[in-house]
């Protein structure tokens, strides 16, 4: 199978990207990468490898730039010739950690979507206390939704979460503000009729203050709701880590302290960390394209190809379109 990837996006490219793909390529003999970037500065990191190639382009979407004006005016972009090839059927899926919109209009308007599917949905695997994990969307690729979307969502989660991570009649909860069944707003309460009709194993309503401890394998939402949920989870991670780190070198006894329970800590962070499940996907679309976060280091890129390599091996795409069309 042939991934692309845009060896440009993110806040370290292209080395951690050269640097991920090397190690994916070293575990995973059934791939071959495809490397859309400056042929130069890639070649600064990369080793030779004969399933290993480059597509040199000089243009590059920045992060700042406006997404849909960016997609439609770069044409030799490497995030657009990326998405292009998968397009044209020369990859069978595709990585960014570049600008997050831009992707999502890239997978849109150039890979297009899967034909029953509304709108796709963003959605990233993020970390549960017992380690597990669990599937969290939309997280931003729609910041309205209709309740027949969030029914989508809840299929292609589904699908995902079985296919790709291995779980068996996956759990499916809503996120809402009580787990009463008649409790929300006028989208949650029609989702909720939705869902509960459908060949789903849905568990119901779920709150935001459990969502960590790991209620349902696949947690549905709309994107604007999504997309603070997951700012919220970062942002108290980054604070409580910030507040050990203060506490532990406030004094002596501390510091002998902290070096008794580093190993643990550094456990601890990494257990929290979602680029250690891979980059969020967008579902909905007629082939894999995974956004990577943008500070991505070479592990969380290689972690993107396991996943993107996982929804290719299990077709997930055609998958989806299969569950959709029963649901109707």
């Amino acid at each position: 199978m042939k991934i692309a990837i845009d060896a440009m996006g993110g806040d370290h490219a292209p080395k951690e990207i050269i640097l991920g793909t090397m190690k994916a390529v070293e575990l995973y003999k059934d791939i071959e990468i495809v490397l859309y970037g400056d042929e130069k500065r890639i070649r600064e990191y990369l080793v030779e490898h004969e399933r290993i190639s480059i597509v040199h382009t000089e243009e590059v979407i920045l992060g700042t730039d406006e997404p849909v004006r960016a997609v439609r005016r770069k044409k030799q972009a490497s995030m657009v010739l990326m998405a292009q090839a998968v397009a044209n059927g020369e990859a069978d899926g595709c990585i960014s950690a570049g600008n997050t919109g831009a992707l999502m209009t890239a997978g849109l308007f150039i890979v297009g979507r899967i034909d029953g599917i509304d709108r796709p949905a963003l959605a990233p695997t993020l970390p549960t206390l017992d380690g597990k994990g669990f599937l969290m969307l939309d997280l931003g690729a729609n910041v309205d939704a209709k309740p027949e979307h969030l029914a989508q969502y809840a299929i292609m989660g589904s699908v995902y979460a079985e296919k790709v991570r291995g779980i068996q009649n996956p759990k499916v909860g809503l996120l809402n503000i009580g787990t009463e069944d008649k409790k929300g707003n006028e989208l949650t309460k029609h989702a909720f009729q939705h869902m509960e009709k459908m060949n789903l194993n849905f568990v119901g309503n779920v709150e935001s203050r459990s969502i960590l401890e790991g209620p349902a394998d696949v947690i549905v939402t709309d994107g604007f709701t999504g997309n603070m949920v997951l700012k919220t989870i970062e942002g108290t991670a980054s604070s409580i880590f910030s507040l050990l780190k203060t506490t532990f070198t406030s004094s002596l006894k501390s510091k002998l302290a902290a070096g008794l329970v580093k190993n643990d800590l550094k456990d601890l962070k990494n257990m929290m960390d979602y680029t250690e499940y891979g980059g969020a996907a967008l579902f909905g679309l007629k082939a894999p394209v995974v956004k990577a976060h943008g500070s991505s280091n070479s592990n969380a890129l290689f972690n993107a190809v396991r996943q993107t390599r996982e929804m290719i091996k299990h077709d997930v795409a055609q998958t989806i379109k299969e569950a959709v069309n029963q649901n109707k």
